[in-house]
């Protein structure tokens, strides 16, 4: 599926490349974990489900920075090795095409309703557990 007027954003890499780093320092809150499902550790980052026996960083990720009211801190994972940065920038992903919800917000980070002419952009979160998964910004 084509968006033309939005694009998906994954997460950054220096974001996953920093998630790794601290894992690998043994900080509490970045923990490898073993994939032991094919649906249930999605990358932010190279937006595809990560396959049983591969390994993932789970960590806390604000989508929206602290300082602003809608702002929140929830797990997401990134694969403990390096992986390709998702480049369709202009498809919806294919792995997320369902189990997704969608929370629209205006350009002052204020949730809104998803009113075209008003949203800035949209975070696709875990339909199940409410979990960032990536941004499609306006363009």
């Amino acid at each position: 599926m084509r968006t033309p007027n939005f694009r998906v954003i994954p997460l950054k890499t220096e974001v996953a490349e920093a998630a790794r780093r601290v894992a690998k320092s043994g900080a509490s809150d970045h923990r490898a974990v073993a994939v032991d499902s094919p649906r249930g550790y999605p990358c932010r980052h190279c937006l595809r489900w990560a396959k049983p026996g591969e390994r993932m960083i789970l960590f806390p990720f604000a989508a929206i920075s602290p300082g602003h009211p809608y702002s929140e801190t929830g797990p997401i994972f990134v694969h403990e090795q390096p992986c390709e940065r998702y480049a369709a920038t202009g498809e919806y992903p294919l792995d997320f095409r369902s189990g997704r919800v969608f929370r629209a917000y205006n350009s002052e980070y204020d949730m809104i309703d998803a009113k075209p002419v008003k949203t800035a952009f949209v975070d696709a979160r875990s339909a199940d557990r409410g979990c960032y998964t990536f941004r499609i910004e306006r363009i």
